[in-house]
């Protein structure tokens, strides 16, 4: 007992363990160990169809059973919009869904903010799905700021100006660099009966949250919007630091005003962003 009272970290507690032949379980894998087995949602409506100008889908609503918050499922199926209750195995396609997980970002996603690329991320989605035929878009809200809050973020934003990057503004204030978790979109997608899909994302994280919940990524599908010079600094962060697959290119390509066209590999992030990807 005094050898583990006297370990200092996880790392040293994982090698005693293994030294003395033990289990060795940390709080967060206990945590998704209870969320995998635990229902995390319910629906909450009935499915309605939803024209948008990017097609017509048919809206599923969800809330949590663990904060309340409620979330939404626009789904493109073939055969049109009357769907059951579950997809499965969407109307009989062969090819995995093609699906967008995408956090809420007040910011951008309604104000068209040029600091983050969540509202060409959430349009450049809504197009790829409805461009395919059938997949799932996803809209988790909760998650403003990689799940810092609306607050939080604007604070952070605040330390950029500063000159601070988005992971050390974020620390600066006691706060984690991405504190969502994607067991409720799990869940979601589960029982709209998604088994196999094609993740729009270049966020590496999001592969490893969504796996372990019945899901399996087959293949990864860029999310494809220009940079600008508003959010450039940002995207440099989310590559260099963060580990996202993107390709920024030079000026020449960004985009003005932070609108497509889109760029090979390009993700548009703010350059002080708390953006959901």
């Amino acid at each position: 007992m005094y050898a583990v009272a006297n370990i200092s970290g996880q790392s040293e507690l994982r090698a005693f363990a293994e030294k003395w032949g033990l289990v060795y379980s940390s709080t967060a894998d206990l945590i998704a160990f209870q969320r995998r087995r635990s229902a995390l949602v319910e629906r909450c409506a009935p499915p309605v169809a939803m024209p948008t100008k990017f097609g017509v889908f048919t809206a599923h609503c969800y809330r949590s059973l663990v904060d309340g918050v409620e979330h939404i499922a626009l789904v493109k199926a073939q055969s049109g919009n009357e769907l059951p209750h579950k997809l499965k195995p969407f109307l009989g396609s062969t090819k995995p869904a093609l699906v967008r997980v995408h956090s809420e970002c007040c910011t951008g996603d309604i104000f068209g903010s040029l600091r983050c690329d969540c509202g060409p991320q959430l349009e450049a989605g809504l197009r790829a799905i409805e461009r395919d035929g059938w997949g799932v878009f996803l809209y988790l809200r909760g998650q403003e700021g990689r799940g810092i809050g609306l607050g939080a973020k604007i604070h952070a934003y605040s330390l950029q100006e500063r000159g601070l990057d988005t992971l050390d503004a974020n620390t600066e204030l006691g706060l984690p660099v991405d504190s969502r978790e994607y067991g409720t979109g799990a869940q979601i997608l589960v029982d709209l009966g998604i088994r196999d899909m094609r993740l729009i994302s270049n966020n590496p994280k999001k592969f490893t949250g969504l796996a372990g919940f019945g899901l399996r990524i087959v293949d990864r599908e860029p999310s494809h919007t220009a940079p600008n010079k508003e959010n450039i600094g940002y995207l440099r962060t989310k590559v260099q630091r963060m580990g996202h697959m993107l390709e920024l290119g030079d000026s020449s390509d960004w985009a003005e005003n932070g609108a497509p066209p889109p760029v090979s590999g390009g993700s548009q992030t703010s350059a002080a962003s708390q953006d959901e990807e």
